[in-house]
């Protein structure tokens, strides 16, 4: 009668989350409560879907990616390895709905995604790039930089993030 899903080992799949045939969970992924993965979709190994995300049809997410609460993924969404993407992030796939044309969102490896930032359709963030949070995605992100705004623009190189993320850390 259906053709079932594949759950890697070591999942926890929380209470309230329903997972829609023809889905393939990696190893050791964890749900909050009340996630959506919806079919086609496929989730690498380690991960992390946050409760109250959506995977709204035929999602690819790769291993080792962190999904945190309330953020919604289109169907058609790319989401590379080693990314994070923080509560409320919204990600969209058609830029003039309701108009049958989808363009899905592709987020490169090792990105940042802030809570609550939008991700127009169409656009790519490319690896290792960051999402300053509440920022409006309308362009194509080049790799290794910060961007943020409503549009979002260049802030600064990922490599002065990340120094700055050390010395935050360290309280300097």
């Amino acid at each position: 009668l259906s053709s079932g899903a594949r759950i890697g080992s070591a999942c926890l799949i929380r209470s309230g989350s329903v997972v829609y045939e023809n889905v393939i969970i990696g190893k050791k992924v964890v749900t909050g409560h009340n996630t959506l993965i919806r079919e086609g979709s496929s989730i690498g190994e380690n991960c992390l879907i946050g409760t109250g995300s959506m995977l709204d049809g035929s999602i690819l997410i790769g291993n080792n990616v962190k999904i945190q609460s309330g953020v919604y993924l289109p169907h058609g969404t790319v989401v590379g390895e080693n990314v994070f993407i923080g509560p409320y992030a919204c990600i969209t796939n058609d830029r003039y709905p309701s108009s049958r044309r989808l363009s899905p969102v592709v987020i490169g490896n090792g990105c940042v995604i802030g809570a609550n930032s939008t991700l127009v359709s169409g656009v790519h963030v490319n690896d290792n790039s960051v999402v300053a949070a509440g920022s409006v995605v309308t362009k194509d992100v080049p790799s290794n930089v910060v961007v943020l705004g409503v549009p979002a623009r260049i802030y600064m190189s990922r490599e002065e993030y990340e120094a700055r993320r050390i010395r935050y850390e360290q309280g300097v």
